[in-house]
């Protein structure tokens, strides 16, 4: 059994100082993919190159201080590819795809798109690449594992204000539907199939003490494909981790 974490770290030298390691230490995921870094390569605390259990990967933003997804594993890779080979969204260090002996995971910071239109289409963009790019290696025949922190709530009940926010990226209609589509085309939201209640979020803003009072989002996502979801044995969100305006979700997984 494998035990796989995702987690937007919200800058990763930012949560080293916020127990980062000792949650690491303590809990011992077996591959953990973390989104939102913000640092280039010659930043990587020592700590986390150090670490003698896992292999790591990086895949960093040309922008300084921007973006960025680290993938630790403890079984090693066969490979590992940094990008969809479009430069415009390689260029931002987003995207991590690691190849294990029985199953592909894709470890991904989606754009947000509240800056501005562009940073919407962008995103709307990005997200049809993603679709492309799954389908592709799902027909390899391997299970396709697609996490990370996805920036869009899919349903009412995965955010606290569904109709206050149905003009607001992140929940609109066009970037739920992309969703919606990937479902319709056999992709799985693992939570979902071991926790139908309300409530469960996995990103609360940092204003008015939302975490406290649990006004929050479920952005954060464990997809996998229809054809393996019989893989998937436990699927839940680590709310009692903090350090982060988000927390960890994960799968169990049997290899």
């Amino acid at each position: 059994m494998l035990k796989i974490w995702s987690w937007n770290v919200n800058g990763l030298r930012a949560i080293m100082n916020k127990g980062f390691m000792d949650i690491l230490l303590t809990d011992k995921p077996d591959i953990i993919g973390l989104q939102e870094t913000k640092l280039q390569e010659e930043q990587i605390p020592s700590e986390v190159l150090g670490l003698k259990d896992y292999h790591n990967y990086w895949s960093c933003a040309e922008k300084k201080g921007y973006s960025g997804v680290c993938l630790l594993s403890r079984p090693q890779p066969l490979s590992v590819k940094q990008g969809f080979d479009v430069p415009r969204f390689d260029s931002e260090g987003r995207i991590i795809i690691a190849e294990y002996d029985s199953f592909f995971l894709f470890n991904i910071y989606f754009p947000n798109g509240k800056m501005s239109e562009e940073r919407l289409q962008y995103k709307l963009a990005f997200y049809d690449a993603c679709f492309e790019v799954m389908q592709t290696y799902r027909k390899t025949g391997k299970a396709v594992l697609v996490t990370g922190d996805y920036n869009t709530a899919h349903k009412p009940i995965d955010l606290t204000h569904p109709k206050a926010n149905q003009e607001i990226s992140g929940f609109l209609p066009i970037e739920r539907a992309w969703l919606d589509k990937i479902v319709e085309m056999g992709w799985v939201d693992t939570f979902r199939q071991f926790d139908s209640s309300p409530e469960q979020y996995s990103w609360w803003t940092y204003l008015g003490k939302a975490r406290d009072r649990n006004v929050g989002w479920r952005i954060d996502y464990f997809f996998i494909d229809k054809e393996h979801l019989s893989i998937v044995k436990n699927a839940g969100i680590r709310q009692d981790i903090f350090g982060s305006d988000h927390c960890p979700v994960y799968v169990e997984i049997e290899v």
